[in-house]
């Protein structure tokens, strides 16, 4: 999984790149993006499958904030990103969510 971003000159916005692996026994069938900056809708960012089975969603945000995000694989496996800027706890205690700082 990685994480890659290209500010704007002005620094005003960023386009993220976000990419997950492909490297696992049982790839996913499918792969949604989720986060604050779509109000967790598991079903408003499906990432993309390239040619070599990795997903992925570029989103353009605005600079100075911090995002929360994970994974949905399959509708029902959340997994973070091993490249994330940072890891916060979940209200829900169980669990982390990954941070994109921009």
């Amino acid at each position: 999984m990685t994480i890659n971003k290209r500010y704007s000159r002005d620094h005003a916005a960023c386009k993220v790149t976000f990419r997950t692996g492909a490297k696992s026994e049982v790839p996913p069938k499918t792969v949604s993006l989720v986060g604050e900056f779509n109000d967790w809708d598991s079903s408003s960012i499906p990432m993309k499958r390239g040619k070599d089975g990795c997903y992925s969603a570029t989103l353009e945000l605005p600079c100075g904030k911090s995002y929360e995000f994970r994974y949905l694989l399959n509708d029902s496996d959340w997994q973070n990103d091993q490249q994330a800027d940072r890891y916060v706890p979940t209200p829900f205690g169980d669990s982390e969510n990954s941070v994109v700082d921009l």
